[in-house]
């Protein structure tokens, strides 16, 4: 029996050419597996119908939308993720539900190997092989352009010797990877870290110099998840959706980074998050009014402990589920309504609401009907400054002998 090999299948060049580079490399037949994680443009059945035009014995399409929305962009929010303080995970959490259907097809189409597109400098190749080593542990890995030699202008001549049914250009010279999450923008013009972005290089978000008048928007959370806009129910799905579109005409989620790489190198990159950016925000300011001032400080640790694992292609280790069960722990109060306003590129809360909510008003106002104690200060304030005062008396003595 010929031996099979499933492909990450984007329908883009690299990957179409990379059914036919691996099947003269290795004799395998390629099944090429797309995945819909949200990031539009082109219908799954073009894709599929490209990759079987471009030799693939299967094409298998998987509409994950839904459950890379709810399972995978729900998590990133309650953790807060931002990678570095910056970087909302939009490529990072999208590869684990990837590998789950490569691995899915490749034990319905009796592959033994399973195959990605990445390069060997990025933190991708490190996502894909770690899950497809969690998830299948007995199937191999290989990555074309890593391992077989496959470079762009290789893969522009093999096309169009073969007269692969692509498009293929030498004119865009950045790298693109997008889903419902956000999109990610690198190489090219953009390795000299001094040349800011060009207009052309977004797509989610309107130039925020220019904006149209304030959007005013109420987001609803239940236990951290979002449950309706406006009072309107939607799905996290949905709400991810709309806040792009509306966010997003807003210039809000437009990202420039320099970030630490998983392999050792800084990397230059423009983000666009518009719904991710806007519900982090209003989720952390609800979890500001409903989370307990402790656990609130620790959590801020577990997030970026969170997102470096996630960044570094360990979604699916222990600890990584261990600290999952410590943060769904604390969306248990999550619940209440965020009113912020979209404008110019930034999104601002200026109300919140909650049934679960901490704070206290008669605790907190200064007028009349102040319930706090004040005599308590005094004897509070002794004794928390009771040990750094009996070290600098300590210090002064010692520093008297």
């Amino acid at each position: 029996m010929t031996e099979r090999i499933v492909l990450a299948y984007s329908g883009g060049l690299d990957t179409s050419v990379a059914i036919g580079w691996i099947g003269e490399a290795t004799g395998a037949e390629v099944i090429a597996v797309a995945v819909d994680v949200g990031q539009g443009g082109e219908s799954l059945e073009t894709i599929r119908q490209r990759a079987l035009g471009c030799g693939a014995v299967e094409a298998y399409v998987a509409d994950a939308s839904d459950e890379f929305a709810n399972e995978y962009c729900m998590p990133t929010l309650k953790a807060n993720a931002l990678y570095q303080g910056h970087y909302p995970l939009v490529s990072a959490i999208s590869r684990p539900v990837i590998v789950k259907h490569l691995v899915k097809a490749a034990r319905e189409f009796g592959a033994t190997t399973v195959a990605h597109g990445c390069t060997g400098k990025g933190n991708d190749q490190v996502r894909f092989e770690v899950g497809i080593q969690t998830l299948g542990p007995d199937l191999k890995c290989i990555a074309p352009v890593r391992d077989l030699a496959l470079t762009r202008d290789k893969a522009i001549a093999f096309a169009e010797e073969k007269g692969l049914p692509i498009e293929t250009t030498k004119k865009n010279p950045y790298s693109i990877d997008q889903n419902v999450w956000g999109r990610a923008v690198e190489t090219g013009y953009l390795e000299d870290i001094w040349n800011a972005p060009t207009k052309d290089i977004y797509d989610y978000t309107a130039t925020p110099e220019f904006p149209p008048a304030p959007d005013e928007v109420t987001i609803s959370f239940e236990a951290g998840v979002p449950v309706a806009i406006d009072g309107v129910k939607v799905t996290p799905l949905q709400a991810i959706k709309e806040l792009n579109r509306r966010a997003g005409a807003q210039g809000v989620g437009r990202i420039d980074v320099v970030e630490d790489r998983l392999v050792g190198i800084k990397s230059r990159e423009i983000y666009e998050a518009p719904g991710a950016m806007a519900l982090i925000t209003a989720h952390k300011h609800l979890e500001d009014i409903t989370i307990e001032r402790e656990q609130a400080r620790f959590k801020a640790t577990v997030g970026q402990r969170w997102s470096e694992l996630v960044y570094d292609g360990q979604w699916f280790s222990p600890l990584k589920r261990s600290l999952d069960a410590f943060i769904e722990d604390t969306q248990r109060y999550v619940t209440g309504d965020i009113r912020m306003v979209l404008h110019g590129g930034q999104a601002i809360v200026n109300g919140r609401r909650s049934g679960t909510s901490l704070y206290d008003f008669d605790l907190a106002t200064y007028d009349t009907g102040d319930t706090f104690d004040q005599s308590m200060a005094r004897g509070f304030i002794e004794l928390w400054g009771m040990s750094a005062k009996v070290a600098s008396s300590r210090d002064l003595r010692v520093a008297g002998q």
